[in-house]
């Protein structure tokens, strides 16, 4: 049924406070009593569910004096009805003040006076006979307290509370229950090695919030229609708080031993489930319509597979992902679609986000169906009245034991509606509830005891086989996407996963995951309202982002980034510095070299060219040897740019001056001239050699012609 947004508001605040809350007739006759301020204390009442009509009941309480003022003449009345309540909205417009109190009444007049502070006890014993309660049903019961004042006989205060009553011998059809029990909390760490925050050890603590759930957890640990729901970057915090790790607070960086309270509560927290199913939010339970709102649609898929992997590697078993609560229960369709292609078949929602077309006259069963951009998606509609019961706060004095009879109450005017065909209904409290333990285990001890409810868990809980409901289909106001994380804060997050996207695109290693969860925790649905808390983990990641993109750049400084091209061509070695170390330091990268005047100056082409990858190891320099050639002596400057495999711009880029001397065409102007002068002179020395032999020749015969004998 739908019910006002501000129900729960008003029950609370009218079962617990006196007239002076505002039920009819008790502020003037406060007012008139002066400072004197009684509020009646209900402490037990039972059995749960009388079942004979000779059953003695018991309620009893107190009524405590919280006034300035002595307390006397006091008269304590209990009103009644014989006749049960119709339907769930009239019993909870009961609950909530609204109307008046039974006419049937039992009186019982205490005469001692109570000092301030004070308290006294008062008790009323009954049969349903004795009542006039016959029928299965739930039926009010109202605890006034009257003072005459001025001569006027009035209320001073009053407590509704329910009775619920079912002969022995009726059966009805059990209506099939599941309780949803969340354990969901903040992200702790920015980057996966930070903790911005030291506050996960004390709330695992016992006693405190995620210690309490865990007493929860073991205390139902053989319950049945439990199904829990983690969130699976809680898990993660838990395991790396239990081992060294590294605070940084108010820009100091501190380095803590493991927490040995976060290793008792993450074991406990395995066994206590091994035997219940558990439905993992998407890591670090991310605001996805916030993300489809802002055009981040990749985010919702990683989640999912995120969240099954580090849950089932934690928990050491196979976690449900296919199963999905949104924030507050509320998504509209493009949020939808997102589920839908990550692999979200099942969504569990707030009635305000489907409701009935029509009032219907009887609660609906929780199951409808939605569609997605990939087809139908069965969706689960929580059962407010009891999720509202599961998860109150009973920290205020008999707040326990109506919450308590409420649930009851509330189950019972399901069974005792006109519907002769099996239903489901859920109980889901709020996501980041703080419950008090004994209270939500002895709840669902008594619903498992219950004679008209069935245990059910969502993975096995099935559609009725009545007619659906028909429903409006998703409702999603402007007020509900206010509340969403907010367009300032999501573009810095926007800017930052650019920039570590390009971490990915250049490391080689296959299973790196770069900052898949250090940027799901940026978008955490905890950090609604809340971006100034958000902030310093934003911030963190994006230096740390920054930091891995900065540690692969072009080497060199602004004096070293001159270059002399000796001639009209050569080559210009640039040099890439990747300083990454340890795993998934290896990176590939290309290089882009753009001349800023391209009439003076032409890059060729080259090895390892931006057509080509370069791969660096970790800790290592590559040198790439740039072909350029110049047309005139002078002066000019390159950009150079590391980029992606796929041309997106990795780092910034680097401005190179390069000089060239113009001396390659003298120098050959010199080296030819003095080639030919060598050359005549080679040649000039050849002809001398070739005419000397010639004239020896030529002197040779006379000699050889003289006469014999010729000497004497």
């Amino acid at each position: 049924m739908i019910r006002k947004a501000t129900l729960l508001a008003v029950l609370t605040t009218t079962l617990l406070l006196s007239a002076a809350v505002g039920l009819p007739g008790a502020v003037n006759a406060q007012a008139a009593a002066g400072r004197a301020n009684p509020q009646i204390v209900l402490e037990s009442t039972g059995p749960d569910v009388p079942r004979e009509p000779t059953t003695q009941i018991k309620i009893s309480g107190s009524l405590v004096n919280t006034g300035t003022q002595t307390l006397d003449g006091m008269r304590i009345r209990m009103h009644y009805a014989s006749q049960p309540f119709a339907r769930r909205v009239d019993m909870e417009a009961y609950q909530a003040g609204q109307g008046d109190e039974p006419a049937a009444w039992r009186d019982e007049r205490y005469q001692q006076s109570i000092a301030p502070s004070g308290k006294l006890p008062w008790e009323f014993v009954f049969t349903p006979q004795m009542l006039g309660i016959s029928r299965f049903g739930v039926y009010p019961i109202t605890i006034e307290v009257r003072k005459v004042v001025n001569g006027l006989d009035q209320q001073v205060a009053a407590q509704r509370t329910l009775l619920t009553y079912m002969p022995k011998d009726l059966q009805v059809p059990r209506t099939k229950l599941a309780m949803v029990l969340p354990i969901v909390d903040q992200p702790h760490r920015a980057d996966d090695n930070t903790f911005i925050d030291e506050n996960l050890p004390a709330s695992l603590a016992t006693g405190k919030r995620l210690g309490d759930l865990l007493k929860i957890a073991q205390d139902t640990a053989s319950a049945k229609g439990i199904t829990w729901v983690v969130d699976p970057a809680l898990l993660d915090d838990a395991q790396k708080t239990g081992r060294a790790h590294t605070v940084l607070s108010k820009d100091t960086t501190r380095r803590l031993p493991a927490d040995t309270e976060a290793v008792t509560w993450l074991a406990g927290l395995r066994t206590a489930l091994q035997d219940h199913p558990v439905v993992a939010t998407p890591y670090a339970d991310p605001d996805v319509t916030a993300l489809a709102h802002n055009g981040v649609d990749d985010f919702t898929r990683i989640a999912i597979a995120q969240a099954g992997s580090v849950a089932k590697d934690i928990l050491g078993r196979d976690v449900i992902t296919d199963v999905n609560w949104p924030v507050n229960g509320m998504v509209d369709y493009d949020g939808l679609d997102l589920l839908a292609t990550g692999g979200v078949d099942t969504v569990l929602l707030n009635v305000l986000n489907l409701p009935p077309v029509m009032e219907p006259a009887t609660t609906p069963d929780a199951f409808s169906t939605v569609q997605s951009v990939n087809g139908p998606v069965t969706a689960m509609v929580a059962d407010p009245g009891l999720s509202e019961a599961l998860g109150a706060v009973t920290s205020t004095p008999g707040t326990a034991l109506l919450g308590r009879q409420r649930f009851i109450a509330e189950t019972a005017m399901i069974a005792s509606e006109p519907v002769t065909t099996t239903r489901t209904v859920i109980a889901a409290p709020p996501r980041r509830w703080d419950p008090d333990p004994a209270y939500v285990s002895d709840l669902v001890k008594t619903a498992a005891a219950l004679p008209w409810l069935a245990p059910a868990t969502l993975d096995t809980a099935k559609p009725g086989k009545g007619v659906p409901t028909p429903r409006a289909g998703l409702t999603y106001t402007d007020q509900d996407r206010r509340k969403e994380l907010g367009k300032p804060y999501m573009t810095v997050v926007k800017r930052t996963n650019t920039r570590a996207g390009l971490t990915a695109a250049i490391t080689t290693a296959e299973d790196y995951e770069g900052f898949d969860q250090a940027l799901l925790r940026l978008v955490s649905s905890a950090w609604r309202g809340r971006p100034g808390t958000a902030a310093p983990y934003a911030e963190r990641v994006g230096a740390t982002v920054d930091d891995r993109v900065g540690k692969v750049t072009i080497t060199g400084t602004e004096q070293s980034r001159l270059r002399t091209l000796a001639g009209a061509n050569g080559e210009v070695p640039i040099s890439v510095h990747n300083g990454l170390t340890g795993t998934s330091s290896r990176v590939s990268v290309r290089l882009k070299v753009t001349p800023n005047q391209r009439d003076l100056l032409t890059i060729e082409k080259y090895k390892d060219s931006e057509d080509d990858l370069i791969v660096i190891e970790g800790g290592h320099n590559r040198i790439i040897r740039v072909p350029m050639t110049s047309t005139g002596s002078g002066q000019t400057t390159v950009t150079v740019q590391l980029t992606t495999s796929d041309g997106r711009k990795y780092g910034k880029p680097v401005e190179l001056t390069v000089r060239t001397t113009g001396y390659a065409g003298i120098a050959l102007f010199i080296v030819g001239a003095a080639l030919v002068v060598m050359l005549a002179a080679v040649v000039m020395r050849i002809l001398r050699r070739r005419g000397g032999r010639r004239a020896a020749a030529a002197r040779s015969p006379r000699r050889e012609s003289a006469p014999a004998g010729s000497e004497s």
